[in-house]
C-alpha cells in the first residue's frame, strides 16, 4: 500500500532538514525548499528548477505543496477580504486581509470551530471539529501572501505606503493575528510550528513584533509560549471579575482571573514587546458601566498593558447588543484618566461578516454545543444593579466559582 505523501507546508525549517536528511540529501537542500514554497509561492514540484532532477522525482513521489482550496473570495467596501477556505470533512475555516495605511494584516484561524465558547462569539455558536495541522495554519499565510501578489489594490497599497524598516519586495502582509476561527493555544504543538515558520528569514521573516497569539486565556500554554516561542500577545478578558467572566468565556472556570493575570505578568519579560493587549467586546448593559470601567482598572493595575476595546459584531444566536458609542466613549474615558492604555477598535470588514468575532466558517460540530447547559446559561443584565451596592472592598474580592463545566476541563489535558 503507498503511503500518503507528506506536505510541505507542516515543516518549519528544523523539520525540514530532518525529513531531508531522510532522504539523503545534502542540508542546504532544505534551505532551497523553505525558498521556493513560502518565498517565492510556488507549489509545483517540477518547477523548483534549481532542485537536481533525481531530488524532484523523489519529492514528487513522497510529498506535496498542499494549500486550501478556496471555497468563497469576498470584498469588502473597506478594502477588507474574507475567503472561505475548505479543510476537508465538511469544514472550512475563515481567513481575512485587513489593508491599513501603513500594514497590511492577516488574520488567521488554528481550528474548525472552537470548544471554548465564548458568549459573543459567532464561531463558539458554531461548535468544534478538530485542530488544523500546521500546513493548514501557515497555508491560510502563503495563500493570502502569494495571491495578493497579484491584486493591483494590495500591490498599489504597499507602493504608496511601504512599511518602515523594510526593504521593499513586493510583499503585502506585515502583521498576522491568530484572531480567527478556534482558540490557538488548545492546539499549542500546531500553532508553534506555524509561528516558527513566520518568523524564520528563510519564509516569510516577519518580526516577533507582528505576530499576535490572541488566547482567552489557556494558562499552562501562555507559560510554555513564552519559553517556546514568543510573540505578541493579546488576552479576550471581556470582563473585570470572575463572576461575569465565568458567563462570558467559560474557560475562566477552569483558569480564573487570578491564574490568567499571574501568567500575564511571567509572560511579559518575554514578550517582544514591554506590554500586553487586553481585549474587551464592549456589549450593551452588560459588561460596559461606569462601575465596571473602574473595576477594571483596580484589576489591571499591575500589569503593563493596552487596552482594545471593541466594539461587540451582533449576530442573532447571541441575544447580546453592541454598547453605544457613548457608552464606549465613556467607559474609555474612565480608563484614560487612570492613567491605562486604552483604544477603541475600528470595525472592518462587517458588510461581510468579517470582523471582530463574525467568523463562522462550516463546522461539523462534535461537541454538540447547543445541547450544552453553558451554552444556555443567561446572563444577568441587571448585574450592574447588584455592583452599584457592594463597596469597594467587596468588589474586589475574588469570586470563586461553584460549579465547573466538565468538558472543558479535557480541553488541553
Amino acid at each position: 500500500m503507498t503511503s500518503p505523501r507528506v506536505n510541505l507546508l507542516d515543516f518549519d525549517a528544523d523539520q525540514m532538514a530532518a525529513y531531508v536528511a531522510g532522504l539523503n540529501e545534502k542540508p542546504f537542500r532544505a534551505k532551497q525548499l523553505m525558498q521556493w514554497i513560502h518565498q517565492r509561492g510556488v507549489s509545483d514540484i517540477n518547477d523548483m528548477s534549481d532542485l537536481a532532477k533525481s531530488f524532484r522525482a523523489t519529492l514528487l513521489d513522497k510529498a506535496q505543496v498542499l494549500s486550501l482550496p478556496v471555497i468563497k473570495d469576498e470584498h469588502a467596501a473597506d478594502g477588507t477580504r474574507k475567503w472561505l477556505l475548505d479543510v476537508g470533512a465538511g469544514n472550512a475555516v475563515e481567513s481575512v486581509f485587513i489593508p491599513e495605511d501603513d500594514r497590511g494584516t492577516l488574520c488567521i484561524s488554528s481550528q474548525a470551530g472552537c470548544a471554548v465558547n465564548c458568549r459573543f462569539c459567532s464561531t463558539g455558536h458554531q461548535g468544534f471539529s478538530r485542530n488544523l495541522t500546521a500546513g493548514e495554519i501557515i497555508g491560510q499565510l502563503w495563500f493570502a501572501e502569494h495571491l495578493l501578489r497579484t491584486d493591483p489594490n494590495a500591490v498599489r497599497r504597499i507602493e504608496k505606503y511601504p512599511t518602515p524598516g523594510w526593504e521593499h519586495t513586493g510583499r503585502v502582509i506585515s502583521n498576522v493575528v491568530l484572531m480567527g476561527m478556534g482558540e490557538p493555544l488548545l492546539n499549542y504543538d500546531n500553532v508553534v510550528t506555524a509561528l516558527r515558520l513566520m518568523l524564520d528569514d528563510r519564509a516569510y521573516g516577519l518580526s516577533r513584533r507582528r505576530v499576535t497569539v490572541s488566547t482567552s486565556g489557556v494558562v499552562p500554554m501562555i507559560d510554555r509560549l513564552a519559553q517556546d516561542c514568543p510573540v505578541a500577545l493579546a488576552v479576550s478578558l471581556h470582563a473585570p471579575n470572575d463572576k461575569l467572566r465565568d458567563q462570558l468565556v467559560p474557560l475562566n472556570q477552569k483558569y480564573p482571573l487570578r491564574e490568567l493575570l499571574a501568567a500575564c505578568e511571567r509572560y511579559l519579560p518575554f514578550a517582544p514587546r514591554d506590554f500586553l493587549t487586553f481585549e474587551y467586546c464592549m456589549l450593551d448593559g452588560v459588561n460596559d458601566s461606569d462601575i465596571q470601567a473602574k473595576e477594571l482598572v483596580r484589576l489591571l493595575a499591575n500589569i503593563k498593558c493596552k487596552i482594545n476595546l471593541i466594539p461587540f459584531n451582533p449576530f442573532p444566536e447571541s441575544g447580546l447588543k453592541r454598547s453605544p458609542a457613548q457608552r464606549v466613549h465613556a467607559f474609555a474615558s474612565i480608563l484614560l484618566d487612570a492613567g491605562m492604555v486604552a483604544t477603541v477598535r475600528k470595525t472592518r470588514g462587517d458588510d461581510i461578516a468579517a470582523a471582530c468575532g463574525q467568523l463562522a466558517g462550516d463546522v461539523v460540530d462534535r461537541t454538540r454545543v447547543r445541547e450544552r447547559a453553558v451554552h444556555d446559561k443567561q446572563i444577568n443584565l441587571d448585574q450592574d444593579d447588584d455592583v452599584d451596592s457592594l463597596d469597594d472592598e467587596e468588589i474586589e474580592q475574588e469570586y470563586q466559582p461553584e460549579h465547573s463545566v466538565q468538558w472543558l476541563k479535557r480541553l488541553d489535558d
